[in-house]
């Protein structure tokens, strides 16, 4: 075996068993060996960001690591954009990324670069492999460190030489570096102050919002009247009928503000006190109410989900949650098509059981409260705010869930930065759909000129349009291999996307709002 191949059966034996790869020739033995390894499949992406942005999406459904494979430092530099949404939604991801050979470096040939440096502000851990016999037990502590509460990007550095000579075996998985249990006191305490008759509120996030914890959360609301709140862009949420409903803070500090008025104490389980997406003149950026008492239930590294069932027996609250989101579907709009018959239409025909994807930015709130009442589904948002990641995180999450329909709302100026994402949906032949919100504009920005006070003229405007040639989503998803529709009618709309749920298969829809 060669140090690629002791890599490439650690990482199955620690069961990774997919690997998002835009590699180069420093990495052609990684390939080799990934061609060569039944259990690790490779999926081609055409742009490093593409890959970084797959994973973050299949490590969010998965619960478990992707591989990434990258080509150098400009290789990893091409992929921080979305390795920071990965960072900031905790998601577990191996990120290799090749090198030149040990003795290759002396010589600064044109792509040296400093790839520690790069990697270091998106990785919570990072190691550069020393020689072919240390790569093993370097890809299983890349393993063991990407899972680590609450989850991360573990960046292993592969020096080409240390790929293609020869190494002894494979590793072994490590131990799982379990989340830190929250002592009996904390959760004691913390049943004492909801019970105090004061107005609280529970701010939620990571596996305190999925499955058993969620129930649990319902059932200390209903003994404590206390609010279920979660972040703006909480990485992965459960919603639709039959779900525990949980409000989510608001994008603006303004908003956020408002929705917190009262409350006189504030819980977090793996999250912290609210704060303004960006400043703005005369607006706080701290939201929690002045006064307000904030204390952890459990903080981000510690078991949230245990922790908050914990929490609920502790109350001795009731056996079942008292209220459920019901199932409320709107009704199919005619006529114009705009933001409101768009989402109005995603869900009244979206399916059980789906997972939404959701970069539509402008669109998000009004998609949000459409599907809040819809069947149930899953929920990614824009986790980190770096636009580009709502394409390729529907690939990760279609790779993570075959048997799943993966609805993608995307802004059409956020989409253009990772198009490449539809040729490996295509090549792949993954049962996803992208609803295209084509308003040729960076809106958000628009709203946020006026909201910042800047006044903008003819030039300013310009910068913000995307008029100007038009940006023809139905000709690029043909062009990369996604059968594509533009729908210009309320109608014309819910008649295609309507055919894509029956289908299988990548399809996009322009809809002209």
């Amino acid at each position: 075996m060669n140090g690629a191949q002791t890599l490439a059966q650690t990482l199955v034996n620690c069961d990774v068993e997919v690997c998002f790869a835009n590699p180069g020739t420093s990495e052609m033995h990684l390939v080799g060996a990934l061609d060569s390894n039944p259990r690790l499949r490779g999926v081609l992406c055409l742009f490093e960001g593409v890959a970084a942005g797959a994973a973050d999406g299949y490590g969010r459904i998965a619960g478990k690591p992707a591989a990434t494979l990258l080509h150098l430092g400009p290789g990893l530099a091409n992929s921080l954009a979305n390795l920071h949404n990965a960072r900031r939604a905790a998601t577990p991801i191996v990120n290799v990324v090749g090198d030149h050979a040990t003795d290759h470096v002396r010589y600064d040939a044109p792509l040296t670069a400093d790839v520690i440096g790069i990697a270091r502000p998106v990785s919570a851990w990072v190691r550069r492999s020393r020689n072919a016999a240390s790569v093993a037990g370097d890809a299983a502590r890349a393993v063991q460190a990407a899972c680590a509460a609450p989850g991360g990007v573990a960046t292993l550095i592969v020096p080409a030489d240390c790929a293609w000579s020869p190494a002894e075996r494979a590793a072994e998985r490590l131990p799982e570096i379990a989340p830190a249990v929250v002592p009996a006191d904390a959760v004691e305490s913390v049943a004492r102050l909801l019970a105090n008759g004061k107005r609280s509120a529970i701010l939620m996030r990571g596996p305190a919002l999925i499955g058993d914890a969620l129930e649990a959360a319902g059932r200390v609301q209903a003994k404590t009247g206390a609010r279920l709140l979660c972040d703006t862009f909480a990485p992965h949420t459960q919603l639709g009928a039959g779900r525990v409903v949980v409000e989510r803070l608001p994008y603006f500090a303004e908003q956020i503000v408002a929705l917190l008025s009262g409350v006189e104490q504030l819980v977090l389980v793996g999250a912290e006190a609210p704060v303004s997406f960006f400043a703005y003149p005369g607006k706080p950026g701290y939201c929690a109410p002045e006064g307000c008492e904030i204390v952890y239930l459990a903080h981000a590294d510690e078991d949230g989900a245990k922790a908050t069932i914990d929490l609920a027996d502790a109350l001795g609250a009731p056996d079942k949650p008292s209220t459920r989101a019901s199932l409320e579907l709107p009704g199919l709009p005619t006529g114009a098509l705009d933001v409101s018959a768009v989402v109005r239409t995603i869900a009244h025909l979206t399916p059980d059981d789906a997972i939404v994807v959701d970069e539509g930015l402008t669109a998000s709130q009004a998609l949000q409260a459409a599907l809040a009442r819809a069947r149930p589904h899953d929920h990614l948002p824009l986790t980190g705010g770096a636009i580009g990641g709502g394409l390729p995180m529907t690939v990760g999450a279609a790779v993570a869930a075959p048997g799943r329909k993966v609805v993608c709302a995307q802004a059409d100026g956020s989409g253009a930065y990772t198009m490449q994402a539809l040729w490996t949906m295509a090549r792949e032949r993954l049962d996803a759909t992208v609803v295209v919100f084509a308003n040729r504009s960076y809106a958000i920005l628009n709203i946020e000129a006026k909201r910042v006070g800047t006044s903008l003229g003819v030039k300013g405007r310009a910068l913000l349009d995307l008029h100007d040639p038009e940006l023809n989503w139905t000709r690029i998803a043909a062009g990369l291999g996604v059968e594509a529709s533009r729908a210009t009618t309320a109608e014309e709309f819910a008649d295609q996307y309507q055919s894509a749920m029956n289908g299988r298969g990548p399809r996009l829809i322009e809809a002209m709002i």
